[in-house]
C-alpha cells in the first residue's frame, strides 16, 4: 500500500466502524515519538496537539509503547488514566488505538486511531479490523512508493 493511499484507507475504515474521527501516526526515527501522517475529522485546534505526540502520553502514545490496543467506552466521562482532558474537546467518545508492528522487525512503527461520537465498546471482530488495517498500514509506512 503506498503511503498516498492513507486517506482512503482511512475513510474506508471510519465509514466500516461508523467512526467520525480517524488518525495515523508513524514513529519518529528516535523511537520515542509518534508524528501525524493522516487525519480525519479532527477538529483544527486539536491538530497541533496530536501532530507529534511522545510514547506513552494519550491514547496513541499509549499504544505504541504498550504495543497493546488502547480503547475508551466513553472519553467524555472516563479518561481511562491515559487519555488528555484536551480529548474530550473533539466530541468522540467511543475510542480505541492500535498499534502498526514493523512487517519485519516487529517493532511498533505507527498506531491506528479511530473514534466516534457515542459511547461504544469496540467488539473482537472490530478489533481484527482495525489489526488487519494496521498490517496493511504497516506495508505503506515501510514501503512509501509501494
Amino acid at each position: 500500500m503506498p503511503s498516498d493511499t492513507f486517506p482512503d484507507t482511512l475513510r474506508h475504515t471510519l465509514t466500516h466502524l461508523s467512526c467520525q474521527t480517524g488518525t495515523i501516526h508513524r514513529t519518529t526515527p528516535d523511537g520515542q515519538h509518534l508524528e501525524l501522517v493522516c487525519q480525519t475529522g479532527v477538529p483544527d485546534f486539536l491538530l497541533e496537539r496530536i501532530s507529534y505526540i511522545p510514547f506513552g502520553k494519550g491514547i496513541a502514545g499509549v499504544a505504541a509503547s504498550s504495543g497493546e490496543p488502547v480503547e475508551l467506552c466513553n472519553l467524555q466521562e472516563d479518561l481511562g488514566g491515559v487519555a488528555k482532558s484536551a480529548a474530550r474537546q473533539t466530541g468522540v467518545s467511543g475510542s480505541i488505538a492500535v498499534p502498526v508492528f514493523s512487517e519485519t522487525s516487529g517493532a511498533v512503527i505507527g498506531t491506528l486511531g479511530v473514534g466516534m461520537q457515542a459511547p461504544h465498546d469496540f467488539t473482537a471482530e472490530e478489533k481484527d479490523f482495525l489489526a488487519d488495517t494496521a498490517r496493511k498500514i504497516a506495508r505503506g509506512l515501510e514501503n512509501p512508493a509501494g
